[in-house]
């Protein structure tokens, strides 16, 4: 099975000068916990809701002028359209993550996939990747 097989086609992606408070509206309402920045169709980021408490309220920064490029994880890690379910589930293990955009050939946004999504299509490989991504980081 592939991951577009599994993945949430429907993703709310928002721009580097969203607001922060925009993104943590749009996570409520969508009940996501990860927000895909884009910037010229190009996924240039990711903002989790643990950024915004890192990054952003920890600070004690003014929410009402943060921005997305300021609490946004840059380096974007991602899945391809056409990968398997088990090696989704090893690279997330590996890189610690719960969640990948998912990309075409193209390297353009098609989806979002959780451990969520996985876990329904490979109860077992799923909770041995939650165990890696529980581990503490390197």
């Amino acid at each position: 099975m592939q991951i577009r097989d599994v993945m949430t086609s429907n993703v709310v992606v928002l721009t580097p000068e969203a607001g922060v408070s925009e993104i943590a509206r749009k996570m409520r309402d969508e009940d996501i916990g990860a927000v895909p920045i884009a910037e010229n169709d190009r996924l240039v980021g990711m903002v989790t809701d643990r950024d915004i408490v890192i990054r952003g309220l920890s600070d004690g920064q003014d929410v009402s002028t943060l921005r997305a490029r300021a609490v946004m994880s840059p380096q974007v890690l991602y899945c391809r359209e056409d990968q398997t379910i088990e090696e989704v589930l090893e690279n997330m293990a590996d890189q610690q993550v719960r969640r990948l955009p998912v990309v075409d050939r193209d390297k353009r946004l098609v989806g979002m996939v959780s451990l969520g999504d996985l876990s329904r299509a490979k109860a077992k490989k799923a909770g041995d990747a939650l165990s890696n991504i529980s581990q503490p980081g390197h």
